[in-house]
């Protein structure tokens, strides 16, 4: 027994021995070396590495379970990078645009352990495709027909090439900024005309900016955006005309106050398309000459005219325009003696058109046909309960610039 216990001693000495030489050489032992050293940082991806169809308005996401991320990229090719953005911790990246469809993106991330010792990691993913492109066809307002500096009225309208099935995913990719905020929202009046309204009238001299992030948006089955479009423009001063079918006579007040009065001649009425309509109109064009026809009457036909007026501004797409009107100066202030149009004089009409942005607010009262609001630019006619039941998503403030 004794012979034993000095043996075991001894075996015990030895193996202290040797685990005590072990740890001046540097090494350690196994479980010692994986409590000490720096742990690699886990990425995840998401879609998932060789992930097919993906749609395009889903977001990439890249997180470091450990560590943090330094750098993401994300290569579409000939499609381009997909930009985003990194959490204030590091740990998060997220894609702020959309995919385009039909594309194999490669994402490469760079990431960093406790130690400071980066590594790569690469996963690949593609997008569903696409049958067709949708696009932006008109926005207004624009430089070439409108200007880009407008009335306190002025709409932002947009117009695509292609009906839009899915209104939700169009309608979130475009955003309204502006340097004063503004209650707001986007208002369908089919599959091809979407429009943006104040609930009340801008601001004077608003900057405004129009962003349509549409570039591989979803329209529709097999539909997607083409391209992404940017608009900036400016409110004008505030300046709004109203005027009266049974007073015969237009004020223009230009920031509340009163700047002009012109004594005016509205439609004669008896037939309905020959009274002017009562509402809310905006300018929408100015026009140093133009050819005025009978509405629904040809040549021949009694009652038929074509005449070539001169210095007008459009207020609705049913034909009415105020006007210079030399042969009613007589009636102007005193009579309705006209076809629809609001008549002033040669003097009044050449200050009317050079004082008047387009989207200037033009109110006439007193008659009996209401302006409709699909009728040129009649937005207004509707109250902001109407308007906000053509929207999608509603109601909600524009982002400050």
């Amino acid at each position: 027994m004794g012979r034993v216990a000095n043996r075991s001693a001894a075996l015990l000495a030895l193996a202290l021995l040797s685990a005590c030489s072990a740890g001046g050489t540097g090494s350690k032992p196994d479980g010692v070396a994986m409590a000490g050293k720096a742990q690699e940082p886990s990425v995840t991806f998401s879609p998932r590495d060789k992930t097919a169809n993906v749609p395009t308005d889903r977001p990439v996401v890249v997180a470091a379970r450990t560590g943090t991320l330094k750098s993401v990229q994300v290569d579409g090719g000939g499609s381009g990078p997909l930009k985003g953005v990194l959490s204030a911790d590091g740990t998060r990246w997220r894609s702020t645009a959309t995919a385009r469809p039909g594309t194999n993106y490669t994402v490469k991330a760079v990431s960093v352990d406790s130690a400071g010792k980066q590594s790569q990691t690469t996963s690949t993913f593609s997008t569903v495709k696409g049958d067709k492109t949708f696009d932006i066809k008109t926005i207004t307002p624009n430089k070439d027909d409108t200007g880009l500096t407008v009335g306190v009225g002025m709409p932002i309208m947009i117009t695509f090439d292609k009906p839009v099935a899915d209104r939700v995913a169009v309608e979130r990719n475009l955003t309204v900024r502006s340097s004063k905020p503004v209650e707001g929202a986007w208002h369908w009046f089919d599959d091809t005309h979407v429009d943006f309204r104040p609930q009340k009238y801008w601001p004077a001299h608003t900057k405004v900016r129009v962003e349509a992030k549409l570039a591989g948006v979803r329209g529709g089955p097999g539909l997607y955006g083409k391209r992404d479009v940017r608009l900036d423009f400016k409110i004008g001063r505030e300046q709004i005309t109203k005027g009266s079918t049974n007073e015969h006579v237009l004020v223009v007040r230009r920031d509340g106050k009163r700047i002009r009065t012109m004594p005016m001649s509205a439609g004669q009425g008896g037939a309905w398309k020959y009274y002017t309509t009562s509402g809310i109109h905006l300018a929408m064009s100015r026009e140093p000459v133009t050819i005025m026809t009978s509405p629904g009457i040809g040549p021949g036909q009694a009652g038929y005219y074509s005449m070539t007026v001169y210095n007008t501004v459009r207020i609705s797409n049913s034909g009415e325009y105020v006007h210079s009107a030399p042969w009613s100066v007589g009636s102007q202030g005193n009579s309705n003696v006209s076809h629809g149009c609001v008549n002033i004089s040669p003097a009044n009409a050449i200050w009317f058109l050079k004082n008047t942005l387009i989207g200037d607010p033009i109110i006439i009262t007193g008659s009996p046909r209401k302006l409709e609001p699909t009728n040129g630019w009649g937005h207004w006619q509707e109250n902001w309960k109407q308007w906000l039941k053509w929207s999608v998503l509603k109601a909600g403030p524009t982002i400050v610039l």
